[in-house]
């Protein structure tokens, strides 16, 4: 899901400026966000946050379109794409990471293509089976 700067984006749900809800939200479909969500958790297709958005919770989503401010962690399982004008407090997992200039970002990022497997032990195991053989190779 992208979207241009200032274009209006086709919804299944809004959360509109001015507005807040707090509770527990599902939704198949779209949801975009310029009021505050705040709540355990928001699971959501694809969700698009708009620069006078606010989000206090986790989300679990297939993309995710943030130029607001989230406090949580996200869970994406296409990509995540950080706009100039958007903050986020906590943990992103997800296949693709896109972070654009201006973004302010706290918070751990695990960008695999399953970002449920542990990337820390492919790698090191990825490492240390190339290392045997270049030992190996040097003997």
């Amino acid at each position: 899901m992208f979207m241009k700067r200032n274009e209006t984006a086709e919804s299944n749900s809004i959360i509109g400026e001015g507005s807040y809800f707090k509770g527990e939200f599902t939704l198949n479909g779209t949801l975009r966000v310029d009021g505050c969500y705040e709540g355990e958790k928001l699971e959501v297709d694809n969700v698009f946050v708009g620069q006078t958005g606010k989000i206090k919770s986790n989300i679990k989503t297939v993309s995710a379109v943030i130029e607001g401010i989230i406090i949580g962690n996200i869970e994406a399982k296409n990509r995540v794409m950080l706009m100039p004008t958007s903050r986020v407090l906590g943990e992103i997992r997800t296949p693709e990471l896109i972070i654009q200039n201006g973004v302010i970002l706290e918070g751990l990022c695990i960008v695999a293509q399953d970002p449920l497997t542990n990337p820390k032990e492919t790698i090191l195991s990825l490492y240390n089976n190339g290392s045997e053989n270049n030992n190996e190779n040097n003997n």
